[in-house]
């Protein structure tokens, strides 16, 4: 009993130091972007979604490489897309003046769309994989260039359409951080990064040992404990962007993070040396593949429809099925995970 409220501490320590310093990692990222004169609408959220993602990075190459466990990385990665969808309910249950779908830009539906295909493909990819081995390139999958080159055309679908429509998301109109210079923004982005890469290697040796400890599966505990841990910057970015307004930022920093999320399993299969990281993952982890690409379908519906009403005065209808999905699937890993 003792190991396993130790493994639970270090749990909430490592949940701790990403939530501190993802905040961290998102505002001096911020800052870097303004004075080196990247601020624009669509730098901004691109570099939001990446810093907010660097823990799935982390704890993704660390899983593969230190401690041989891809189910841990992939039931992370997909996972994360899962929960980042979730946090769409709790922005939904706290915007208090009318649904946050109503507020939001429908310019989302394009990131959204994007991440519907880039994770369908991968859930595709776990599911046959290995029909395709044989073509596999080296000791990576057919599939990885695949989403290297997806993640790319969806970039540059998006820069040119905020480009086109000029929606401004975070743009500002005077000096945001006057009182801070670049050489002390970049100090403190980098020292905030290096606690958030020790947080991810830490995170991928207690996720194994926590399984051992509960008798729980690694296909759930990459999905539901470390992925809620490594999605917790995205969580903190988003209530930072809903106190001070900012709506359409924070969405698409979430959509943002499943776009990259998913480069970050190439990523992981490049590290990943005993063969391609998809062929070898358990297949039920691509249930979390299919629900985040129902749930990117239902954020579609919402941004389009806009519904006006909500269900107990709490959240919108649109929000439980978001929930909906999410409790099921993480039903699913616990009952037929591996």
């Amino acid at each position: 009993m003792t190991q396993i409220l130790w493994i639970w501490l270090q749990l909430g320590m490592c949940a701790a130091l990403i939530a501190v310093m993802g905040t961290m990692l998102s505002r001096y990222g911020d800052v870097i972007a303004e004075k080196t004169g990247l601020s624009g609408s669509w730098i901004g959220l691109v570099l939001l979604a990446t810093v907010t993602s660097l823990p799935e990075l982390i704890t993704g190459i660390s899983s593969v490489t230190a401690v041989d466990e891809p189910d841990i990385a992939v039931g992370n990665i997909l996972g994360s897309c899962v929960f980042n969808l979730v946090i769409l309910v709790i922005m939904d249950f706290f915007y208090r003046n009318e649904p946050v779908y109503r507020r939001a830009s429908q310019g989302h539906i394009l990131s959204a769309a994007f991440g519907i295909v880039l994770i369908g493909f991968s859930a595709q990819s776990i599911l046959f994989g290995n029909k395709f081995s044989p073509y596999s390139l080296g000791h990576t999958g057919i599939y990885s260039p695949f989403i290297v080159l997806l993640y790319f055309i969806a970039m540059r679908s998006v820069f040119f359409y905020e480009r086109a429509h000029v929606a401004e998301f975070v743009g500002q109109t005077c000096e945001r951080y006057p009182n801070l210079t670049l050489r002390q923004a970049i100090a403190r982005y980098t020292i905030a990064a290096a606690c958030v890469i020790v947080a991810g290697i830490w995170l991928s040796f207690l996720g194994p040992q926590l399984a051992d400890a509960m008798e729980w599966r690694r296909s759930f505990v990459g999905t539901l404990f470390v992925a809620s841990v490594t999605s917790l910057p995205e969580l903190v970015v988003t209530i930072g962007a809903m106190r001070i307004g900012a709506v359409d930022m924070a969405i698409a920093n979430l959509l943002g993070s499943n776009l990259f999320n998913i480069l970050i399993l190439a990523v992981c299969d490049l590290f990943y040396m005993k063969g391609p990281i998809l062929f070898v993952a358990s297949p039920v982890h691509a249930i979390s593949g299919i629900s985040a690409a129902m749930m990117s379908a239902i954020v579609i519906v919402g941004l389009l429809y806009r519904p006006g009403t909500r269900l107990f005065r709490t959240v919108g209808w649109i929000s439980l099925g978001l929930f909906c999905i999410y409790i099921l699937n993480t039903t699913i890993h616990y009952l037929h995970g591996e």
